[in-house]
């Protein structure tokens, strides 16, 4: 079991320091080469089609159909939902902000968790909710001469780790009864599903598939539908079943510290005093919600 745990540590470091650089991937992308929700659609539908291919290769899952229903509503709701919000917030703010707005998922799994399956309540965890919120209040009204529309691209943001939350609990707890290739083929399959529709209506937008061909932009769009799509959403799965949800959602700072890094190096982000206070008063909620809690128990 300790090598089980030990492994699904690994696997969570390297699926978020993917989706840190996911982050940068789609700022360069969205929306001069694609249109936010085309790239909703283009990775949940190259997900679904890419689960279902290695799935062929992998022992066979039993399921029942009550289970496979709910994982189809589960991406259908929950992956498209956090994908819609976080693509379209991306595409208005900066990937520093975005990522800020990620690390509140503990908060998030905290404040599901007391509603719907009684999580005990300390004054401890009441503080640490409080200060993270403080600080998203903080960073959500930042301006940014490199955002389009800084407010309400934080505000996506935002709902989208509500939503990305959301994921997390009910998929913790579905992965007790299901295989893991199960709930990524019918999860994706049901996002893919969701994006199929919405596309209808909103059209596919995505310049970058006219010629001449834009070499440089394709080999971006392969990295993220490859690397933090497939590869990222494979390992998830291994966290939620060795680990508690809540240490799986803090991995979530290893998007921020890669996504910080990289944006000031490429010069997506400029460095604010608002947003290191945001950080820190964030990863101090995350401590009294979770760490000095468990201390306190022992």
């Amino acid at each position: 079991m300790k090598n089980k745990i030990r492994e699904a540590n690994i696997y969570m470091i390297i699926s978020k320091t993917f989706s840190g650089l996911n982050m940068n991937a789609l700022k360069y992308l969205l929306p001069l080469w694609i249109s936010p929700l085309t790239g909703v659609t283009l990775r949940c539908t190259f997900a679904a089609l890419a689960f279902w291919i290695i799935s062929l290769f992998t022992q066979p899952e039993t399921s029942t159909r009550r289970e496979k229903i709910l994982l189809f509503l589960l991406g259908a709701l929950g992956i498209y939902g956090f994908m819609f919000f976080y693509l379209l917030g991306l595409s208005k703010t900066t990937p520093v902000s975005s990522s800020i707005f990620s690390s509140l998922q503990p908060i998030w799994v905290f404040i599901l968790s007391v509603i719907f399956f009684k999580e005990t309540i300390t004054k401890m965890k009441i503080t640490g909710i409080l200060i993270g919120l403080g600080g998203a209040l903080l960073c959500i009204q930042k301006n940014d001469d490199l955002a389009s529309d800084a407010f309400t691209g934080n505000l996506l943001c935002l709902l989208s780790s509500m939503a990305y939350a959301i994921y997390l609990i009910a998929s913790n707890r579905i992965l007790k009864h299901v295989g893991v290739m199960t709930m990524l083929r019918y999860t994706f399959s049901g996002a893919a599903f969701s994006a199929i529709i919405v596309s209808g209506f909103t059209g596919f937008e995505a310049t970058l598939f006219t010629f001449p061909i834009h070499w440089k932009p394709m080999a971006v769009l392969a990295f993220v539908l490859i690397f933090p799509t497939v590869i990222s959403y494979l390992l998830i799965p291994v966290g939620l079943k060795y680990l508690k949800t809540t240490l799986v959602a803090i991995y979530g700072y290893l998007i921020l510290i890669v996504a910080t890094i990289t944006s000031l190096a490429l010069g997506q982000d400029r460095f604010s005093w608002s947003q290191l206070i945001a950080v820190l008063l964030i990863c101090s909620s995350v401590y009294f919600v979770e760490i000095a809690e468990s201390k306190e128990k022992s």
